[in-house]
């Protein structure tokens, strides 16, 4: 079969390409001091989110790694769902913290914050809520726990673009949420992360992440400048903000195509446990749960419909192989399927995806 329905599309037009060209066109492409088109796209999007302050990087990972930075993670355990993409894990590595895995909820795929609570010790520092799908955690129970507990919250919204939770901005509930701008994100620019701030130390927090997405560089007077910490090359660049800003235009509309997608699928697809149907929820990706998940997936492929299995979890990847019961999270790892979910999808797309589902479960 010739026809081939794509897991994620980025969706764009002419003002995407354009604003590309005229990034090029000025021949100033890059800088580390995050001026121009990036801080253009920094005030765009704190003004989206609602937040105090907004740190744009190269991509979502560095956002992660640059969080847990600022919160001196080393040596201390961070409570992270083993759940996600690796680089949510890695980062707490990056910065010498020691991960403790978190099981989830079998409804949501978000962290489970009963178990949380019991996986708090006296070495916790911080916690990372990952926003599975773009549907939001509970934070009103993390944040209470965090609060009670006094350790730190850094939100993963890498799927969460858009999202809300009890009518408030992803980006603007924690002192620090870090975002993905990858080409299949919401959001789509060739690479792009950030980091929202909402704290009453904003503005010491952004001084000292800007400093360290730019090798540590200080105290910068015209050429002249010093360094005063180990810093990365983490900052983003021109093409990809001039991408962003024209991307961050659109994105409410994005997601709302990907809310009517979500609803067909909540609706007419003939399986039992599924991606619960939320207007807060910013849809990055559309999950299932079947019991014979390979054969599913081979005969989709086989009709031309890409597919995911988000994710293995982290805990039983080799490099990290941690013995621990997460009874959730394995039996998730054994059944998940994404579905395609993006806003390129067209009405008779998936019509056809969700009659080949049904028709295999």
């Amino acid at each position: 079969m010739n026809r081939r329905i794509p897991l994620f599309s980025p969706k764009f037009d002419h003002k995407e390409i354009d604003a590309a060209k005229d990034a090029l066109k000025s021949h100033f492409w890059a800088s580390g001091a995050g001026v121009g088109r990036v801080s253009e796209f920094e005030q765009r999007f704190k003004k989206f989110t609602g937040c105090d302050e907004c740190v744009a990087v190269n991509n979502g990972t560095d956002a992660l790694h640059l969080a847990l930075n600022i919160l001196d993670i080393k040596k201390k355990e961070v409570l992270v769902p083993s759940l996600t993409f690796v680089t949510t894990v890695h980062s707490i590595l990056y910065n010498e913290g020691i991960p403790v895995f978190v099981d989830v909820e079998p409804g949501t795929l978000c962290m489970d914050p009963n178990d949380l609570e019991n996986k708090i010790t006296s070495h916790t520092k911080a916690v990372i809520p990952v926003h599975f799908g773009g549907l939001p955690c509970n934070m009103a129970r993390i944040t209470k726990i965090s609060k009670e507990n006094s350790i730190h919250v850094a939100e993963d919204a890498a799927h969460a673009c858009g999202s809300k939770y009890e009518g408030k901005m992803i980006g603007n509930i924690s002192e620090l949420t870090s975002f993905s701008f990858h080409p299949v994100k919401n959001l789509a620019m060739p690479k792009g992360g950030a980091i929202t701030i909402s704290s009453r130390n904003s503005k010491n927090m952004r001084k000292r992440l800007n400093s360290l997405r730019w090798c540590g560089i200080d105290k910068r007077q015209n050429s002249f400048y010093d360094v005063t910490s180990l810093g990365y090359n983490h900052y983003m660049d021109e093409i990809s903000a001039a991408i962003g800003i024209e991307q961050l235009k659109k994105i409410s509309k994005l997601n709302a195509t990907r809310l009517e997608i979500a609803k067909r699928y909540h609706s007419d697809l003939n399986v039992s446990e599924k991606m619960p149907l939320s207007k807060g929820c910013s849809y990055h990706l559309y999950w299932i749960r079947v019991k014979n998940r390979k054969k599913v997936m081979k005969e989709l492929r086989s009709h031309g419909i890409e597919t995911g299995s988000h994710y293995r979890p982290v805990h039983s990847m080799a490099y990290y192989n941690v013995k621990i019961k997460l009874p959730v999270t394995d039996n998730i790892a054994k059944e998940v399927i994404t579905l395609p979910m993006h806003a390129n999808l067209k009405k008779d797309d998936v019509d056809f995806i969700i009659k080949t589902v049904n028709s295999l479960v």
